[in-house]
């Protein structure tokens, strides 16, 4: 059974991509990103672009979290400058592949759904690199707070455009962001992992602080412009969603995700969350991709977004085997359901991108050359230049 039904297909055709930009750094990253795409071959396609760096950004992610898997232990500065380096990368790849879409003439709504798709994963991995970086495995209830704060605010920026149909970027958002978590890897490069864990001169206070206060300076920022924007920018009739449905309809999945991370964490007798920390965040993390994923497709083809998913099984039973008193380990229990929720977010995505490749007839990871017109229509302009072979020539181009 497919993943998108027919009616969602045909709205796809009609989708346009909208997006409006404040954004304080944009523009300064425009020359190298302009200058970037330029070096890229025109057979390279858009998405294997898009991911690279996905792959790049996990890939440095897990350095970090193998050598601090609950985000207590010192990691080595080569670490955190590899993962540096690898969210760099990500942030100019995941720039440069609209342009190069629209160099090579391939721009459709699978290179928008795609790119999101890896934006809502990468979200959960660099959240987990920070946070093995600045060892906020010590402080675990901050560090559940800002991992999950990350796939809420990603979640909530799409909730916006599904509410208005415009994506839309602040003054400090996801650019300024992805430079800040740079900046602190840097800082842990230079003055080592355990310099958060220092007091600030004169106060009783970790730099850790510093932190966690702009990580919650901007998450207030963000939500009150989401917020405003949910609640008052319908784009719809009457106020209401593209999709013509609730503008308050999305928040159900939101809470099926939010409220069990935290019941299952706080009634644990396994001490599930704080056992293992990462994992409990991925496999959430997890989730809210798979969710988000939804909400996008919801977004460009103005469906309803459905409330249950399967990705949700995995979270049920780890509350229903806290609710007949864990005859099953939670901390094996909770490896098997990682592993289901990673596997189904794939499966997701694959099945997803498949069908609307076949549906536009277009090539996820490949560019298909153009195919030049015959040579004896060519060799019959040259000779008469005449409009009925110039005609003929065009049509033939337009053919194939």
């Amino acid at each position: 059974m497919g993943q998108l039904k027919d009616f969602q297909l045909r709205r796809l055709e009609e989708h346009k991509y909208s997006c409006a930009s404040s954004s304080l750094m944009d523009p300064m990253m425009q020359k190298w990103w302009c200058w970037l795409v330029e070096q890229c071959p025109m057979t390279l396609a858009p998405n294997l672009i898009t991911i690279s760096g996905l792959m790049v950004n996990i890939a440095t992610s897990l350095i970090l979290v193998y050598y601090s898997p609950d985000a207590k232990q010192e990691v080595p500065r080569w670490a955190c400058f590899l993962c540096a380096l690898g969210l760099f990368l990500y942030q100019s790849l995941d720039a440069i592949d609209g342009k190069q879409a629209r160099r090579t003439g391939t721009s459709s709504p699978l290179g928008e759904l795609f790119d999101h798709g890896c934006d809502s994963l990468s979200t959960v991995f660099v959240s987990l690199g920070v946070a093995c970086s600045v060892r906020l495995g010590t402080h675990p209830y901050w560090m559940f707070f800002q991992c999950m704060m990350a796939v809420t605010l990603f979640y909530c920026a799409h909730w916006q455009t599904y509410v208005s149909g415009t994506l839309r970027f602040g003054f400090i958002d996801v650019t300024e962001a992805q430079f800040g978590v740079i900046l602190i890897h840097l800082f842990s490069v230079i003055f080592g992992p355990n310099f958060w864990s220092l007091k600030i001169p004169g106060t009783d206070l970790e730099f850790l602080v510093l932190y966690v206060t702009a990580g919650m300076i901007q998450v207030i920022c963000q939500l009150k412009t989401c917020s405003y924007i949910i609640l008052f920018g319908g784009a719809g009739k009457n106020g209401s969603s593209i999709a013509g449905t609730s503008v308050l309809s999305p928040v159900v999945p939101l809470l099926f995700i939010l409220v069990p991370s935290v019941l299952i964490a706080w009634k644990s007798p396994y001490d599930i969350y704080l056992q293992n920390p990462t994992i409990y965040l991925l496999t959430f993390g997890c989730v809210s991709a798979r969710v988000t994923n939804r909400l996008v497709v919801a977004h460009m083809t103005k469906s309803e977004m459905a409330y249950s998913d399967a990705s949700l099984i995995g979270p049920a039973l780890l509350f229903l085997n806290q609710y007949f008193n864990c005859p099953i380990n939670e901390n094996y229990l909770l490896y098997i359901v990682c592993i289901y929720v990673i596997y189904d977010l794939i499966k997701y995505c694959q099945k997803v991108c498949l069908e609307i490749c076949h549906h536009l007839n277009i090539s996820l990871f490949t560019i298909v050359p153009k195919r030049p017109a015959s040579s004896t229509s060519s060799a019959a302009f040259e000779k008469n230049g005449s409009s009925k072979y110039m005609t003929r020539s065009k049509a033939k181009v337009k053919s194939h």
